[in-house]
C-alpha cells in the first residue's frame, strides 16, 4: 500500500470523527453514525455486494466508484466500532511478518484472534420466520 493510502484513509477517519456530532439533518455520516453499528454493517455490506457485481460483469470505473463508497462506510465503521486506522495497519504488519503481505492469514494461525459467534440481526431474523 502506499503511503497515499494510508494518508487517505487517516484524512477520511477524521473527517468521519469530526463529523459524528454535526447535524444529521446536513451530514450523511452523522445520520450514519446516529442510525447505529447494524444500520452501518448493512450499508458496508451492501457496497461489498455491488463491487462484486461490477467486477463480475467488468465495469471498471463502477468498481472504483462502488470501492470509494466501500472504504468510506467500512471507515464509519470503524468509528461506530471505537477503533482506528492504526489498529488495522498494525495486523496487516503483523499478518505481514507471518504470511507476506500478498498472502490471507491462514484460519488455523497459532496467534489468530478466537472465532466470532455469528449474529443474525433481528431484521433478517423476522423475514426468516415468514
Amino acid at each position: 500500500m502506499c503511503s497515499c493510502m494510508a494518508d487517505s484513509v487517516g484524512r477520511l477517519y477524521d473527517q468521519v470523527i469530526a463529523a459524528k456530532n454535526a447535524d444529521p439533518s446536513v451530514s450523511r455520516t452523522a445520520r450514519l453514525l446516529r442510525a447505529g453499528r447494524s444500520k452501518i454493517a448493512k450499508k458496508l455490506a451492501e457496497e461489498a455486494v455491488e463491487v462484486v457485481i461490477d467486477a463480475m460483469n467488468g465495469d471498471r470505473e463502477a468498481v472504483v466508484r462502488e470501492s470509494a463508497d466501500l472504504l468510506y462506510n467500512l471507515v464509519v465503521l470503524w468509528v461506530a466500532a471505537d477503533l482506528r486506522p492504526e489498529d488495522v495497519w498494525n495486523e496487516m504488519k503483523r499478518r505481514e511478518r507471518m504470511m507476506g503481505i500478498a498472502e490471507k492469514l491462514p484460519k488455523n494461525a497459532v496467534d489468530a484472534a478466537p472465532r466470532r459467534k455469528v449474529v443474525l440481526l433481528d431484521s433478517r431474523r423476522s423475514r426468516k420466520r415468514r
